[in-house]
C-alpha cells in the first residue's frame, strides 16, 4: 500500500535513489552491485560560476562486491560517475578494496564505520555499503533454503519484530523454534522443518 497523499502543499527538493542488483557466478561466488544517485529538483550555482542543472547527478557511485557462500567478501571495487569535488572525491576509490575479508553477517556495518569513518572514506560510499548485508541475504535465500539444516536455528529469528520467536509468524513457519504460548504454536504449521524465507 502506498503512502497516503499529503494534505498540504509541498515542493520537491532532493531525490536519492539506491539500487542493488545481484548475480550468481561460477565457482560458488555471487556479485552484488550497489548504485547511489543524488539529484536536486532545482538549479543552483557552483563555486566556479557555472550552474548545476536540476536532475543532473550530484553523486553517482557504484560499489561491487563478490561474496562466497559464507557471505565473506572476496573482491570489492568502488567507482564514481559523478562527485561534487571531482577527482578529490574519486581518489578514495582504491580504499574500498579493504572491504575484502569482511563478512556481511558478522559485524559488517560496525567494521565499515571503523575502517571508513571520517577522512578515511567517503560518506556516501560508506552509506551505500550499509545496504549490502540484507541484499546478500535476499540473494542467497534460495540456496540457504535448499541447504538448510533442520536442527540449526534459522539465523533470521529474533532479527526483527515480525520474526520474534514468541510471535505468530514463528509459531506458524518455524514451530520448532517457537518460545511463546503453546496454544498459538499448535495453531500454526505442523512441520518442524525450518525454512528460509525470501522475506527475511
Amino acid at each position: 500500500m502506498p503512502l497516503p497523499p499529503p494534505d498540504y502543499p509541498r515542493q520537491p527538493l532532493h531525490t536519492r535513489s539506491i539500487r542493488v542488483q545481484s548475480y550468481a557466478r561460477d565457482g560458488g561466488l555471487w556479485d552484488l552491485e550497489a548504485e547511489l544517485i543524488d539529484v536536486k529538483a532545482y538549479d543552483f550555482p557552483k563555486r566556479d560560476g557555472e550552474v548545476f542543472k536540476a536532475g543532473d547527478p550530484i553523486h553517482h557511485m557504484h560499489l561491487r562486491i563478490t561474496i562466497d557462500g559464507n557471505f565473506t567478501i572476496v573482491a570489492a571495487q568502488a567507482v564514481y560517475d559523478a562527485a561534487p569535488y571531482g577527482g578529490h572525491c574519486m581518489a578514495i576509490e582504491p580504499a574500498y578494496t579493504d572491504l575484502i575479508g569482511m563478512n556481511l553477517l558478522k559485524g559488517f556495518r560496525r567494521q565499515v564505520k571503523e575502517r571508513f569513518g571520517h577522512v578515511a572514506g567517503c560518506t556516501h560510499m560508506t552509506e551505500l555499503s550499509q545496504v549490502l548485508p540484507t541484499a546478500a541475504v535476499q540473494t542467497m535465500a534460495n540456496q540457504r533454503r535448499q541447504e538448510s539444516n533442520p536442527n540449526r536455528r534459522p539465523f533470521q529469528l529474533d532479527g526483527c519484530h515480525a520474526l520474534s520467536t514468541d510471535g505468530p509468524v514463528v509459531a506458524e513457519h518455524y514451530p520448532k523454534w517457537y518460545t511463546g504460548d503453546s496454544a498459538e504454536a499448535s495453531a500454526g504449521s505442523a512441520s518442524d522443518s525450518p525454512s528460509f524465507s525470501h522475506t527475511s
